[in-house]
């Protein structure tokens, strides 16, 4: 048991570290997962930083990349994810609108950047970061670029500074922060962040609300992992439980049913097409999305990821 503060209290259980994902092997081919998540050039000039109000004292913000979650109050504020680095600025003039207390903890829900990129900014504000162990392994010992240029470790002010691998509780301004660890779904480093009191869930990126379900295969994630996930977080909301998606709008426990029920149908059909030794190139030309197309955000843009990294799980498992 150990307090950083007078209303933070923490109870850390550790367990063994998961492994990363091995390459896929077959008699016929060599089946590599979809490369490394990148985040594309973009011009952060330009990016508008989006505030909602949830709750009297909970708000999200919306710029460019994860979805921030600000818990307010008068010991200070608790965010989930901080974006892009060059958005800081952005970030803190919009929790100064709704607050005038420090910033006081954070949490990562997973390693990308566009999640964890204002680390070093934010904890030079004098922010505590929390994360999973996998998570600051992974910022310290980064994958290599798609070009395969070793990865840049994070600065040292960037890493969590409290870390865990079992649940973990912080009090903070009334509310009871639970920190759950979400095991080998979409990175192997994953955090689902329940606040009690108010009924909501944020999940990063196990879960999204617009484009096709993702795993980073490069970073520990899993199939059976994000549909476990999946299934811990419909477990623990309710009728009324607001749930906020690493991207995408804020959504409730029936959109977390319906993607999990998406994954296993499309890997049900890429499972076949597996079994009779399709190549990758002919799986995606069957179209195993076709049936939800229609009723996914940007299904153009997110199908063909989609089918990838089932293909590449399930040619490993034959």
């Amino acid at each position: 048991m150990k307090h950083t503060s007078a209303h933070v209290l923490l109870s850390i259980a550790v367990s063994l570290a998961l492994t990363g994902y091995a390459q896929a092997e077959d008699k016929k081919e060599d089946v590599k997962p979809p490369a490394p998540v990148q985040a594309p050039a973009r011009d952060f000039s330009k990016v508008e930083i989006k505030t909602t109000k949830l709750a009297d004292d909970f708000y999200i913000l919306e710029g460019q990349g994860g979805t921030i979650s600000v818990l307010t109050g008068p010991e200070g504020v608790f965010l989930v994810d901080t974006q892009f680095a060059p958005l800081t600025e952005k970030l803190v003039a919009a929790i100064k609108k709704i607050s005038d207390k420090p910033i006081r903890f954070l949490v990562n829900t997973h390693v990308h950047g566009d999640h964890t990129g204002g680390n070093e900014n934010f904890a030079k504000l004098g922010a505590t970061i929390f994360s999973r162990d996998q998570l600051r392994n992974r910022l310290i010992h980064p994958n290599p670029a798609a070009d395969g240029t070793p990865g840049k470790p994070a600065p040292a002010q960037a890493l969590p500074v409290v870390t865990y691998d079992g649940p973990v509780t912080v009090h903070l301004n009334g509310e009871d922060i639970r920190l759950i660890p979400v095991r080998n779904a979409h990175t192997d480093g994953d955090t689902l962040v329940y606040f009690v009191k108010h009924d909501i869930l944020a999940t990063g990126d196990y879960h999204r609300s617009v484009g096709y379900p993702v795993v980073d295969l490069n970073s520990g994630g899993t199939l059976n992992g994000i549909i476990d996930g999946l299934g811990a977080t419909i477990g623990r909301a309710g009728p009324n439980t607001r749930i906020i998606p690493g991207h995408g709008p804020v959504t409730d426990r029936n959109n977390i049913v319906a993607q999990r029920d998406l994954i296993l149908a499309v890997r049900d059909k890429v499972a076949v097409l597996v079994a009779q030794n399709k190549s990758l190139e002919e799986v995606i030309a069957a179209k195993p999305t076709a049936d939800f197309d229609a009723s996914v955000q940007q299904s153009a843009e997110t199908s063909e990821r989609f089918i990838k990294w089932l293909y590449a799980e399930l040619k490993k498992a034959q």
